[in-house]
C-alpha cells in the first residue's frame, strides 16, 4: 500500500482526527504514522486492543496518561552525558508517576484485559528514580537545600552574608550626610553585585566601584569600597553553590543514563496504551462497531469476503451521511456502480476503501456489521489526476496509474476505479474499461468502479463474476439519494430530468425518436424494477418498524410480568406470614384448653369423680383446633399405630371392675362403682360418671392390661397428637432464670408444648440455685404434666441443682 492511495481515500484525513483523541506527544507521532497491515493475526490484534481499550474506559473516564511526557529527547542526552536541567528531570519524574499509576489500573483487570495488560508490562514506574529526583528537586523546579548537606550549609552561609551586606548597605544609605548624593534610596544589583544609585555629578562623593550607568546617564550604579570584600565573599559562595548544584544534576543524570533502555521502553508502553485509547475514543465519537476479520478462502476464487452494512464515511457529517450496504456474493468479483453525477458513487467507493483501511489499522469501522477480508494491498483511482507540469490530460494521468496499478495488483488485491475509461471518446473509453475489467476478472481481483458508460452495464449483467450496482435519484427533487443498491444498473434520467425543468415537449419527443426503442424500454423496465425495489424497502422498512415496537411491547410485558410475579411472590409470602401466625395462635390456644384439661384433672390421688361434659368439651375444642391446624398448612396428617384391637367382651352385665370403652371421651376405662342411670368410671387418674349406654365392655391385649391408667391416658395423648405436623424445634434448653413463678409457669408450658410438637425426646430446664423456690415450682409443674414421663436433676457439669432434665413423651 502506498501514501498515494492513504491520500486518495483520504486515510490521511482520518489518522489526523484520530491522533487529536490523544494526550501524548508520543501516541500522535504514533497515531499520524499508524499504516494498515496486510497481517491477519496482527490485525486481530490490533482489533482486540481497541476492543479491550473501550471496554476499559466504559466506567473510567478519569483514566489517562496524566502528566506524561516524551522524555526520550532527554534520556538520550543524558546517555551522552549532556546535565540535565530540573526541569527535564521534572519531566521524568511526572512520566514514571503516570506510567505508574496507569499500570496500576491495569493491572487490577489483567485477566479482563490481555492485550493491555502487556502492553503495561513494558512500563517501569521507577520507584527509586522518582525518589531520587524528588529528593534533590522541589516541585517549582528549584534545587533543594535538603538536597545535599554541603548545599544546605553554603546556602546558609550564603543568607548570613547577604544579611550583613544589607545591613551595611542600608546603613550608608541612611546616613544624613549621603542622602543629598543618593539618585534613590534603596540597595540594587548589577552583574551579581549589591550595588547603590547616587546622581553622576556626585561621582566619587561615595567611594566605590562603578559596575552601570542608567540610559540617560544621570544615575551611577556604585559598589561601596566598605562592602566589597563582603560582595567577593557572597559571590565565592554563590560559585560554590552552582558547582554543587551541577554535581547533584549530574548525578541525578547519570543515574537516568543508566536506566535509558527502561524509561523509553516505558514512554513507548504508555504511548501505546494512550494510542489505543485514542481509538477508543474515535470509535464511540463515530459509534463505530469492530468488524470481523477473516483471511481469504483458498476454495474459491477470488476468495475475499466483503459484507458491509449500515456503512458511514467517517469524514461525512453524521447528521447528512446515509449508510450504504455492500455484500459482494461469492460468485462476484468485480462491481460496476453507476448513477447520475454527485449521486454518491464516488463516496461509495471511498467508504468502502476506507472501511477495508481502518479495519486493517485497527480502528473499528463506522458500520453496523462489517465482515471484512484483510487484503494484501489496495488500490484506488480516484479523482482528476490532470498534471500540467508534465503535460498529461486527464485521460493520460489515470491511465498511468491505471497501468501501474494493473502491473502491482494480484488476486489478494483491492481495486476501486472512478469513472473508469473517461475522458476521452465515449467508444474508445467504454471498450478500454471492459478491456481492462476483463483483465482483473481472469486474475481473480475483487474490483470496484464506477462509470457512466451503458456499455457497462450490460457488460456486468451478461458476464459471470461482475454485478451492477446504482445509486438512487429521487427524479421528484431532481436530486439523488446517496443510497447504494447491488443488484440493480442505474438508470438514464436524462429525459425524466429535462421533463421535468421544463424543455418543450417537441424536443423530448424527438429525442426519444434518436433513443433507440430498446433503450427506452430498458429504461422503463429499469423505472419499474427500482419503483418495486422501493416500494419492498419502505415495506421491509414498515416490517422493521413493527418488529421494534413489537420488542418493545415485549419488553414492557416482561417488566410487567416480573413485577406481577414479584407482587405474586409478595402476597403468597404475606398469605404463608399469616397462616404461620393464625397457626401460632392456634397452638397457643390449643396449649390453653390443655391447661384447663389438666386443671379439671386430679392429681396423684383423687378426690372424686369429674363430670365427663366439661372434660367432653375441651377434647372437642382441641379437636376443632387440631383440624383447623392441618387443612390451611395443607399437611397430610400422620395417622398414629393403631392400638391393638380390643376384643368385645361377651354379652352379660357390666359389674364393678369390667375395663370399658367410653364412647363419648374416647378412652378406656374401669368401673368403680355402678349406679341405676350412671356408672362411675376410673379413666386414667380421674374418675367421670357417664350414661350406661356410653359404655362398652372390653377385653384388654394382656400387656394393656398390665398398664397402668397414666399410661394409658399419656397414649392417649401420643395418639392424638400424632396426627400433628412436627413444629420447628424451640432448641433443647430453657432459661429461666429471673422469672417469677407465674411467668416460669407459662413460658414452661408453652415450650414444652412446641418441645413436643417438634419431637424432642428430652430438654433441660434452667431455673438457676437461688432460694429454692423457683426450681421448686418448676419440678411440681414437670411433675403433674401430661407430656412429661419424668425429671431429673441436672448432672454436675450441665448445672446441678440449677437445672432440671425433663423427658418428654415418646423421648
Amino acid at each position: 500500500m502506498t501514501p498515494k492511495t492513504y491520500r486518495t481515500l483520504e486515510l490521511d484525513k482520518i489518522l489526523g482526527r484520530l491522533a487529536g483523541y490523544a494526550d501524548f506527544s508520543a501516541s500522535r507521532a504514533l497515531l499520524e504514522a499508524l499504516e494498515p497491515t496486510n497481517d491477519l493475526d496482527e490485525a486481530l490484534q490490533r482489533q482486540q486492543e481497541t476492543t479491550e481499550a473501550c471496554r476499559f474506559l466504559e466506567g473510567r473516564n478519569a483514566v489517562s496518561i496524566g502528566g506524561a511526557r516524551d522524555v526520550r529527547p532527554y534520556v538520550y542526552d543524558a546517555t551522552v552525558g549532556v546535565t540535565l536541567s530540573p526541569e527535564h528531570l521534572l519531566d521524568i519524574k511526572a512520566t514514571l508517576l503516570s506510567a505508574g499509576i496507569l499500570k496500576k489500573a491495569i493491572d487490577k483487570a489483567a485477566d479482563q484485559f490481555p492485550l493491555l495488560s502487556e502492553i503495561a508490562l513494558g512500563m517501569d514506574e521507577g520507584k527509586a528514580l522518582v525518589s531520587a529526583i524528588s529528593r534533590v528537586i522541589g516541585d517549582q523546579g528549584e534545587v533543594l537545600d535538603s538536597a545535599s548537606p554541603r548545599l544546605g550549609q553554603l546556602r546558609g552561609e550564603i543568607r548570613v552574608a547577604r544579611d550583613r551586606l544589607q545591613t551595611k548597605l542600608q546603613s550608608i544609605i541612611a546616613s544624613s550626610r549621603n542622602a543629598p548624593y543618593l539618585q534613590e534610596a534603596l540597595i540594587t544589583s548589577r552583574s551579581g553585585r549589591y550595588v547603590i544609585p547616587i546622581k553622576s555629578e556626585h561621582k566619587g562623593r561615595i567611594k566605590g566601584i562603578v559596575h552601570d550607568q542608567s540610559a540617560s546617564g544621570a544615575t551611577l550604579f556604585i559598589e561601596p569600597l566598605a562592602t566589597v570584600e563582603t560582595n567577593n565573599q557572597i559571590r565565592e559562595l554563590e560559585l560554590k553553590e552552582e558547582e554543587e548544584v551541577r554535581r547533584l544534576l549530574a548525578e541525578l543524570t547519570a543515574e537516568i543514563g543508566q536506566q535509558a533502555d527502561r524509561i523509553t521502553w516505558t514512554v513507548e508502553a504508555i504511548a501505546a496504551l494512550d494510542a489505543a485509547f485514542a481509538k477508543a475514543k474515535y470509535a464511540a465519537e463515530l459509534n463505530a462497531n469492530p468488524p470481523k476479520l477473516v483471511g481469504f478462502d483458498p476454495k474459491r476464487v477470488p476468495g475475499s469476503t466483503l459484507k458491509i452494512y449500515g456503512a458511514r464515511h467517517p469524514l461525512i457529517d453524521p447528521r447528512e451521511v446515509v449508510p450504504i450496504d455492500v455484500d459482494l456474493d461469492e460468485d462476484t468479483y468485480v462491481l460496476v456502480i453507476t448513477g447520475p453525477n454527485t449521486g454518491g458513487k464516488t463516496v461509495s467507493l471511498k467508504t468502502v476503501g476506507l472501511m477495508v483501511l481502518m479495519a486493517q489499522c485497527g480502528l473499528h469501522v463506522p458500520a453496523t456489521d462489517a465482515i471484512l477480508t484483510v487484503f494484501d494491498t489496495v488500490y484506488a483511482d480516484i479523482g482528476d489526476e490532470q498534471s500540467i507540469e508534465q503535460s498529461l490530460s486527464t485521460f493520460s494521468s489515470h491511465l498511468v496509474t491505471i497501468v501501474d496499478i494493473l502491473e502491482h495488483a494480484d488476486d489478494r488485491s483491492l481495486v476501486l476505479f472512478d469513472e473508469l475509461g473517461s475522458g476521452t471518446d465515449p467508444a474508445e473509453g467504454s471498450a478500454i474499461a471492459r478491456a481492462i475489467l476483463n483483465d482483473l476478472l481472469q486474475r481473480g481481483i475483487t474490483t470496484f468502479v464506477a462509470t457512466h458508460y451503458p456499455e457497462l452495464k450490460a457488460y456486468a449483467h451478461g458476464t459471470p463474476g461482475v454485478r451492477n450496482a446504482s445509486v438512487e435519484f429521487d427524479i421528484e427533487t431532481l436530486s439523488p439519494t446517496y443510497r447504494l443498491i447491488v443488484g440493480l444498473p442505474g438508470k438514464s434520467n436524462a429525459l425524466a430530468i429535462a421533463t421535468r425543468l421544463g424543455l418543450p415537449h417537441s424536443i423530448i419527443e424527438a429525442a426519444k425518436a434518436y433513443v433507440g426503442e430498446a433503450d427506452l424500454k430498458t429504461d422503463s423496465l429499469l423505472e419499474e424494477i427500482h419503483r418495486t425495489r422501493e416500494e419492498i424497502r419502505q415495506a421491509q422498512a414498515r416490517l422493521s418498524d413493527t418488529e421494534n415496537e413489537s420488542v418493545d411491547l415485549r419488553s414492557q410485558l416482561q417488566e410487567r410480568l416480573a413485577g406481577i410475579e414479584e407482587e405474586r411472590r409478595e402476597i403468597i409470602e404475606q398469605a404463608r406470614q399469616e397462616a404461620h401466625n393464625e397457626l401460632v395462635d392456634m397452638q397457643n390456644e390449643i396449649a390453653t384448653l390443655r391447661r384447663r384439661l389438666r386443671s379439671v384433672l386430679p392429681s396423684r390421688a383423687p378426690e372424686g369423680p369429674h363430670p365427663a361434659g366439661e372434660i367432653k368439651e375441651i377434647e372437642e375444642e382441641v379437636e376443632v383446633l387440631e383440624e383447623l391446624l392441618d387443612d390451611p398448612v395443607k399437611r397430610a396428617a400422620v395417622p398414629a399405630p393403631a392400638p391393638k384391637a380390643a376384643r368385645p367382651a361377651t354379652r352379660r352385665e357390666l359389674r364393678v371392675g369390667d375395663r370399658v370403652f367410653v364412647a363419648s371421651l374416647n378412652a378406656k376405662g374401669e368401673i368403680v362403682t355402678l349406679g341405676s342411670d350412671e356408672i362411675e368410671v376410673q379413666v386414667g387418674a380421674m374418675r367421670v360418671r357417664v350414661d350406661r349406654h356410653d359404655l362398652e365392655r372390653m377385653e384388654q391385649p394382656q400387656e394393656e392390661e398390665d398398664a397402668s391408667d397414666g399410661d394409658a391416658l399419656a397414649r392417649r395423648y401420643t395418639q392424638e397428637e400424632a396426627s400433628l405436623p412436627l413444629a420447628e424445634s424451640p432448641g433443647l434448653e430453657l432459661h429461666l432464670i429471673g422469672y417469677n413463678v407465674d411467668e416460669a409457669s407459662d413460658a414452661l408450658d408453652q415450650y414444652l408444648d412446641r418441645a413436643y410438637r417438634a419431637g424432642l425426646p428430652w430438654v433441660r430446664i434452667v431455673h438457676g440455685k437461688g432460694s429454692g423456690i423457683l426450681r421448686k415450682a418448676i419440678r411440681d409443674s414437670l411433675r403433674h404434666h401430661p407430656l412429661v414421663t419424668d425429671f431429673k436433676r441436672a448432672a454436675d457439669n450441665e448445672g446441678g441443682d440449677g437445672a432440671t432434665v425433663a423427658t418428654l413423651i415418646g423421648g
